[in-house]
């Protein structure tokens, strides 16, 4: 199976550094296109797996949102060759407005300021989808909001529900989560580090 290689779609140098530490903690190559007028020449080299693309940068309409619009909504398998799939983040000043034109579409994304754990899982369904990776590469427990009745998605005994479109409060963790979580994280980062040492040493 090949490298994951994603490109992020961001003007905003905070953005890029945040998602570029994340991603990077996974082993996966990472690329960054900070113009919108660069993003389809590089794109159109299909040396990606995922593109995670800004709406403030690429808006919600005209060419480059058509063509990411085009590539998410397209089969992410096509004649035995995995197509680059799409996330798109939507910031806070974004406007509610964009969040549902993107919903409407049925296209995938994640709020910003996200969730690690959310953000984590949609990457994660998008690279099953594609056939890139084998494995979710974080189980995070939903918890469900205790207040007001919430429709629950038939997933099955034991399956995740990885529905792209959830509202924010369908990911939630407790403390005790929170802390297994980031304790995880470290010894993943831990495991990582002792691989690449032995690797250096052969």
């Amino acid at each position: 199976m090949s490298q994951v290689s994603i490109l992020i779609l961001d003007d905003d140098v905070a953005n890029q550094k945040a998602l570029q530490e994340v991603l990077y903690a996974e082993g996966w190559k990472v690329g960054v296109v900070p113009k919108a007028e660069q993003a389809l020449p590089e794109l159109a080299k299909g040396n990606w797996t995922l593109a995670i693309a800004n709406v403030t940068m690429t808006g919600v309409s005209g060419p480059l949102f058509s063509i990411l619009k085009d590539l998410a909504l397209a089969p992410a398998i096509e004649a035995g060759k995995s197509r680059v799939r799409v996330l798109f983040l939507v910031p806070e000043e974004a406007g509610a407005d964009v969040q549902a034109a993107l919903e409407r579409a049925r296209l995938p994304y994640s709020l910003k300021p996200f969730h690690l754990h959310d953000f984590l899982e949609k990457v994660s369904d998008l690279l099953l989808e594609a056939q890139s990776i084998t494995s979710p590469i974080r189980r995070v427990r939903r918890v469900a909001k205790p207040a007001g009745p919430r429709k629950e998605k038939q997933t099955g005994p034991g399956r995740r529900d990885t529905s792209m479109f959830s509202t924010r409060d369908a990911y939630q963790m407790t403390e005790e989560e929170i802390t297994e979580y980031e304790k995880q994280e470290e010894e993943e980062a831990e495991r990582k580090k002792k691989k690449k040492k032995q690797e250096d040493i052969i």
